[in-house]
């Protein structure tokens, strides 16, 4: 056995058995949280336990904004089976009426006699105090069980109830010096099949998808969820002068997949007028100091529209805007083993850079995979100090 395995033996071996049976059932309640589509609330998953005989009796999930919360979906299943059982739940329980009533109240009118609960409500909107109200009401509750995974399954809403702002995604596909496609601009496909499956899948994962009016106009995308589960994300254009074409693919599918352009204060109006006639909603915004669309701003537009996250696939200039602004909070960038050569068209990021490399963005313990034969590689981004 490596050094390394006996560490992760002596971890394990010094956890008590009820430690491990909470981590057990926590992992099947984030199993769960990670489903559904209940922007701009949280993802949360719940497990219901038999207190006696250790079993699952009950899962539930969040699936979409206004529809039943986690527990209450656990607790419709359960039945009768809730009275004394121990519920696991990824998020801690709410304490105020939205459009919904409190899981708190449900909680104990079901019995339940411990709430096992991921980690704290850090909504600094509402009410919090649902662990307290529970305790006062004589059940046990214990509180940041596999925490770490619990926070980042509801990163994106914590950015968004906190700040304001959406959960940025950054994906890149790349060849392996660096090129984004030809010296004749021809860019596909770059990266394999299996790597855009997966892009599919993370399309399907977030609330909007975005591109600069330099992919819209080069390759026509349609941003759609295709070659994996799940459904198309709002699509949005970054398009400072409303350049985008009524003949794309984005514009003649609007009236079938939402689709908005976010465009400079000046853009001109006939433009705007053409695009909403034909099911494309407009939202202008300010200008930054190099003529673009003023990326914070564009961000807040989106947030107060109900936006949680949002992936961004291209371009360059798009994707420098977000790292010069510190905005991006992901990074997936797709590797593929070709070179392009030195006139190809250049990298996926255009922006001004570090000034060493001790002073670059970074991912933070990055998680190395293989799609098919093109090298993937994310995680969170991590910005230096200052």
């Amino acid at each position: 056995m490596s050094d390394k395995s006996a560490d992760k033996g002596d971890k394990v071996a010094d956890k008590s058995p009820e430690v491990v049976r909470d981590e057990k059932w926590m992992a099947v309640a984030l199993d769960h949280a990670r489903t559904g589509r209940p922007s701009p609330n949280p993802h949360v998953g719940a497990a219901i336990v038999s207190a006696t005989s250790d079993e699952l009796i009950s899962t539930g999930h969040h699936e979409r904004a206004g529809g039943d919360h986690a527990e209450v979906m656990a607790f419709k299943l359960a039945g009768d089976l809730t009275k004394g059982a121990t519920l696991y739940v990824t998020l801690e329980p709410c304490n105020h009426t939205g459009r919904t009533p409190p899981c708190t109240d449900a909680i104990i009118k079901a019995g339940i006699k411990r709430v096992v609960i991921g980690c704290k409500d850090p909504n600094p909107h509402v009410a919090g105090g649902g662990a307290e109200k529970l305790r006062a009401s004589g059940v046990l509750v214990t509180i940041g069980v596999r925490e770490e995974e619990a926070t980042q399954v509801i990163a994106p809403w914590v950015k968004f109830v906190t700040l304001g702002l959406p959960y940025v995604t950054l994906k890149l596909a790349l060849s392996l010096d660096g090129r984004i496609a030809t010296r004749t601009g021809a860019s596909k496909w770059v990266t394999g099949q299996d790597a855009r499956a997966r892009v599919h899948s993370l399309r399907a994962k977030h609330d909007a998808v975005g591109v600069g009016i330099g992919t819209a106009l080069a390759d026509d995308p349609r941003l759609t969820v295709r070659d994996a589960p799940g459904l198309t994300p709002l699509r949005v254009i970054f398009d400072t002068k409303l350049r985008v074409s009524t003949e794309s693919r984005l514009v003649k599918t609007a009236s079938q997949f939402p689709t908005w352009v976010l465009c400079g204060e000046d853009a001109p109006a006939p433009n705007e007028s053409l695009l909403t006639a034909l099911g494309v909603g407009v939202l202008r915004c300010p200008h930054s100091a190099e003529g673009r669309i003023e990326v914070a701003a564009a961000l807040r537009m989106l947030c107060e529209r109900g936006i949680v996250s949002l992936m961004v696939e291209g371009g360059a200039e798009l994707a420098g805007s977000f790292l010069a602004a510190r905005l991006a909070d992901e990074l997936h960038a797709f590797v593929a083993p070709i070179l392009l050569g030195p006139r190809g068209r250049p990298g996926a990021v255009d922006w001004a850079g570090p000034d060493a490399p001790t002073n670059a963005p970074r991912i933070g313990r990055p998680k190395w995979e293989l799609c098919g034969e093109d090298a993937y590689v994310h995680g969170r981004l991590m910005f230096p100090e200052g």
